[in-house]
Parts: structure tokens; sequence; C-alpha cells
């Protein structure tokens, strides 16, 4: 068995996430507004935060509650991507002035 090293392992890493960034912009450009690729901007979104936050900040060596606050901040930005998508004038309403 194999050991990648921990560089080779960030260089795979970091092309992940050029692959995950090109797919995505060629999403957004080439479709429709839809759910589907709202649903697909944010899982990728969410995917590459906790990928940099990870690897390329070593959060997985964070104390516990900074991990789970950086954590949750991945998942909670896609979550609101998908709900403004969902209900963009009842949130315009909410943030009237």
């Amino acid at each position: 068995m194999q050991v990648i090293s921990h560089y080779r392992l960030l260089d795979y890493v970091w092309l992940t996430l050029m692959a995950m960034t090109i797919s995505s912009a060629f999403i957004a450009e080439a479709t429709e507004p839809s759910l589907w690729a709202t649903l697909i901007i944010a899982v990728t979104v969410a995917l590459k935060g906790l990928l940099v936050a990870n690897r390329f900040m070593e959060l997985h060596n964070a104390h516990p509650y900074i991990r789970a606050s950086i954590n949750f901040y991945f998942c909670l930005v896609p979550f609101m991507i998908v709900i403004v998508y969902l209900f963009p004038e009842f949130l315009a309403d909410m943030t009237r002035l």
C-alpha cells in the first residue's frame, strides 16, 4: 500500500478545487437558473469551503469549537444560497426598509 505524501495530497486537493471551480462556473454560465443548478453550485461551495478549511488552513488540528463553527459556516452558506433561490420575494420583503 502506497502512502501519499502531504504535499502530493495538497496537489490533488488543489486540482480538485480548480476542477470544481471551473465546472461550477460552466454550469452557472451555460444553464438557465434552476433549482438543480443552484443545488449543484451550493454543494460545490460547501465542498470547496470544507476542503480549503481542512486541508489548506489545517482546521483538523484546530480546537473542536473552532472546527465545528467553521464547518457549520460552510454548511450554512450553501443552505442560505438555496433559501434565497427558493424564496426571493419573501426575503426581499423581509429586508425592505
